[in-house]
């Protein structure tokens, strides 16, 4: 599917819930493929407390969804899923979500991982703010490696 340039005047984000499950799996499944998280995983963001979780809604239809927390007593937020369909990315989508799931977190350090070979999120991430603090070896299921950034807000 192919869709010509969205307005950000029509895209919504709002809270996610189990009800939006399928649609959550269906853009975990298409943006991630095999290192998609499985259901149960993706029924406990979408139910469990403390997880900011939200979706991006373009004309009634979920196109985007990220997750983040707070991990324990630290000062550190996890961003720990973000994705937007093929058809609606680099169009700010991904940008609004994550903007939106930082100011939720509130906390003064936030993290994330991304494949090293995701220039394009990489790109992004740079842009607003991130920088590379860590890398994992062979952290996704094909072996590619993840790179670990940070943000650090005043």
């Amino acid at each position: 599917m192919t869709t010509s340039k969205i307005s950000l005047t029509s895209l919504e984000i709002q809270p996610a819930s189990l009800l939006d499950l399928g649609s959550v799996h269906q853009i975990e499944q298409v943006c991630f493929g095999q290192d998609s998280w499985p259901l149960p995983d993706l029924i406990a963001v979408l139910t469990l407390p403390n997880v900011v979780r939200l979706k991006a809604v373009i004309d009634g239809r979920i196109v985007g969804f990220v997750a983040g927390d707070q991990r324990g007593k630290t000062d550190i937020g996890w961003i720990a899923t973000l994705a937007v369909l093929p058809a609606y990315q680099r169009q700010g989508i991904g940008r609004a979500l994550l903007n939106a799931c930082e100011e939720k977190l509130r906390s003064p350090r936030i993290r994330l991982c991304v494949r090293t070979d995701n220039l394009i999120a990489i790109h992004l991430y740079h842009q607003e703010g991130y920088r590379t603090i860590d890398l994992w070896p062979n952290y996704y299921k094909d072996g590619a490696s993840a790179l670990v950034l940070e943000k650090i807000r005043p």
